[in-house]
């Protein structure tokens, strides 16, 4: 196991140990809070490298490699948010407007996303 000093060493080191080996490489990251240490380690069963910090600065960059081994693994590329695109009326010819039934008309009712606040939290049993 090799500990690697420089962050970008290691993102570029494990990008390149996950691209030349993707079915085999593990990704594992370890939190030593009584220490304050943040231990990264990728491994494809012959290369084994780690990276390891005690500093608060990281956190972004450690979070910006799993992204983007994430979206790696998950076989995407990183995507564009879509552009808004200006509002056109519908226009419906005069025919098909003789049979139709207004949306609000026919009884189905429009779906919303899931309401907020999640669930209720349980209350503890009380003991005897």
């Amino acid at each position: 196991m090799v500990y690697i000093h420089s962050w970008q060493d290691f993102q570029d080191a494990a990008e390149g140990l996950y691209e030349k080996a993707p079915n085999t490489t593990r990704y594992c990251i370890k939190w030593k809070s009584s220490e304050g240490k943040l231990v990264l380690k990728i491994t494809d069963n012959a290369n084994c490298i780690k990276f390891k910090t005690n500093s608060s600065i990281f956190l972004n960059r450690f979070e910006s490699l799993n992204l983007t081994l994430m979206q790696k693994m998950q076989n995407k590329q990183r995507q564009e948010p879509p552009q808004v695109a200006a509002a056109v009326p519908d226009v419906v010819p005069e025919a098909d407007r003789a049979g139709s039934v207004p949306p609000q008309a026919s009884g189905a009712l429009p779906t919303a996303g899931p309401a907020a606040g999640g669930v209720k939290k349980k209350k503890p049993k009380k003991k005897k």
